[in-house]
């Protein structure tokens, strides 16, 4: 496995702890699909949560929360709608998430989580 999947999966492990510490219920990982990839899948209350978890070393190279683009949210809207089809859960609310994880390895890492970006 290369570096960067090694960082990408400790960084959804991290980002799955940090939610379920909060009371938010991780139901569901890596989903793929022809149409693209859900990080985590989780429900808050009535709300199913979409969330795109993005991993860095460092800021070096910007804040990870930088690379969600406009067409990556759009995509997550309809992977959200299809990842209900296909597991016939179907909540009163959706939630788009951001969870960006700083992990150099040398230190603690830190979780930022950003609610609704969607």
């Amino acid at each position: 496995m290369k570096a960067k999947d090694v960082l990408g999966r400790r960084g959804e492990i991290l980002a799955a702890d940090y939610l379920e510490d909060r009371g938010i219920r991780v139901i569901d990982h890596n989903w793929r699909c022809r149409n693209g990839e859900i990080d985590l899948v989780a429900v808050d209350g009535d709300t199913l949560v979409i969330a795109e978890v993005k991993t860095r070393r460092s800021l070096r190279y910007g804040h990870p929360f930088e690379s969600i683009t406009p067409a990556k949210m759009a995509r997550l809207r309809t992977l959200a709608v299809l990842w209900s089809r296909e597991h016939a859960l179907f909540l009163p609310a959706l939630r788009i998430d951001a969870l960006a994880v700083i992990d150099s390895g040398r230190r603690e890492p830190t979780v930022e989580h950003l609610k609704g970006v969607g």
